[in-house]
């Protein structure tokens, strides 16, 4: 999957909403996605496992350093789980360190248990993740046979149960949940819960945010290499459409621009806005503003991608 580059083409702007295939880190993607584009920043928002599939959005070109916003976008997930066996992982990767007779088991117990899966609930990160401790990754430690206590967290959670097959123990759930959320640990606990154990053999994340339309690999591959892949690019109109849009004129824009605060047009229809995507004159995305003051009275810039205010309309040449 490669191009010729073309020194004379811009770098783009933009996100890609690509469907990974298992068997592929997040890494392993970007990684090909840069070398078949020959765009050099690109990076990735919400990591997935290497058996997980489903959305994963490529952030290319400045709107890389868009990522943070589009991660901390709620996830939707389908997950199964096989209950009566458990990994150390609490993923169908890892070895398994217990078994258990999960037949007696019925559907109504297992929604039971989902009942405590609802809402804003503590969750305790599995060993094998990339947090870190003291500096070292926690899945390094692990492999070096070493367990830290890590810290609950957390997160809101939205559950549905899919499917129940007793004879093999496997749940199907629907998981809505807040940025930062473990679906393994939810297979865990849940079989925990049940005391039968259990862990995570299928993920796919269905949505990212609005983001809920993934481009298949095969389609993007065939793009590339017919450079037609430019077409499948989404705007931060798109991909951050859960932050409010707010405009600004010459003057305001310009402010921001050189990194000043500006006061809020209507702050008391804002409240609870924590970031807003801001626009000037010619509709040009200015960058991201936030409330300041000690009521939020104000704007103050987070991230602005233009040195200099954007000319209105009326100031362009030939209007």
């Amino acid at each position: 999957m490669s191009r010729k580059a073309d020194p004379n083409i811009q770098e783009p702007f933009g996100f890609l909403v690509v469907d990974k295939p298992g068997g592929m880190t997040s890494h392993d993607v970007v990684a090909r996605v840069r070398y078949g584009t020959h765009v050099r920043r690109i990076g990735h928002a919400g990591t997935l496992d290497p058996m997980a599939t489903g959305i994963l959005v490529l952030c290319l070109g400045m709107a890389t350093r868009l990522s943070e916003y589009v991660m901390a976008s709620t996830k939707r997930y389908t997950a199964t789980i096989r209950l009566g066996v458990e990994t150390e992982t609490y993923d169908a990767t890892g070895h398994v360190t217990s078994t258990a007779d999960a037949s007696h088991l019925t559907r109504e117990r297992v929604e039971a248990a989902l009942a405590h899966f609802q809402g804003r609930v503590k969750q305790i990160p599995p060993m094998f993740s990339a947090l870190k401790h003291e500096g070292k990754r926690l899945y390094d430690l692990a492999r070096a046979g070493k367990e830290i206590e890590r810290e609950a967290r957390t997160v809101a959670l939205e559950t549905r149960l899919i499917s129940f097959t007793q004879n093999d123990g496997e749940v199907v759930i629907d998981v809505t949940c807040s940025a930062g959320t473990y679906v393994r640990s939810i297979a865990h606990d849940v079989g925990a819960l049940l005391g039968v154990g259990g862990h995570l053999t299928r993920l796919r994340r269905e949505a990212s945010g609005s983001l809920h339309d993934p481009l298949a690999w095969d389609a993007l591959e065939a793009a590339i290499n017919d450079g037609s892949w430019q077409r499948y690019l989404i705007d931060e109109r798109v991909a951050l459409s859960g932050l409010p849009e707010i405009k600004l004129d010459q003057d305001a824009a310009q402010a921001v621009c050189n990194g000043r605060t500006i006061e809020r047009s209507d702050p008391a229809t804002s409240d609870g806005v924590s970031q807003s995507r801001a626009y000037g004159p010619g509709d040009s995305f200015l960058g991201i503003l936030a409330p300041t003051g000690e009521h939020g009275e104000r704007w103050k810039p987070e991230k602005i991608f233009l040195r200099s205010s954007p000319k209105s309309r009326s100031e362009e040449p030939g209007s």
